[in-house]
């Protein structure tokens, strides 16, 4: 009895398709018509003279921007959350209403907190990066000095009029 397959009748056996597959019945893929002896399985990226196969520290912080962003949007929904359904129960909406409101409020505080904690993060990557590719050989004071001037800095930026407190 010949040989059954999941596609019928179509490709049940090799004479019958007639598709050269190389030599010794390996090689070609009836599908694609390609050799898979020229694909070869060694790293080929095209990086400039000089550069080594690791990503800069400006590159690793990327995900640690985009973490923080996704962290802040997750943090802004659940307040946006808490607050919506405090004030959907202040105002005594009704059914539909009360939804729309309350998707409404976890959006905008969602968006802010999340543009609120990617900036951070930005600012303290970029500081952080900064002071590195400088010469600084020392990465833990690296890392306060960009702290501090990040929290210094969003401080002037949210609070403009507390110059004092921020500064301390």
């Amino acid at each position: 009895m010949p040989e059954q397959s999941v596609f019928g009748s179509m490709f049940t056996n090799k004479e019958q398709t007639s598709v050269p597959t190389g030599a010794g019945g390996a090689g070609f893929s009836p599908f694609m018509n390609l050799d898979p002896r020229l694909i070869q399985e060694n790293d080929n990226y095209i990086l400039p003279e000089g550069a080594g196969h690791q990503r800069g520290k400006f590159e690793k912080a990327f995900s640690q921007i985009g973490a923080s962003i996704f962290t802040g949007a997750a943090v802004g929904g659940v307040s946006g959350l808490y607050a919506g359904v405090k004030d959907v129960r202040a105002k005594g909406l009704m059914s539909n209403a009360s939804k729309t409101q309350i998707l409404n409020v976890v959006g905008k505080q969602g968006g802010a907190y999340a543009q609120v904690f990617g900036t951070i993060a930005f600012l303290f990557s970029a500081l952080d990066t900064s002071l590195s590719l400088m010469g600084s050989p020392n990465e833990d004071v690296n890392t306060v000095i960009s702290g501090s001037t990040t929290g210094m800095i969003t401080g002037l930026k949210y609070r403009p009029t507390d110059v004092k407190n921020a500064l301390i």
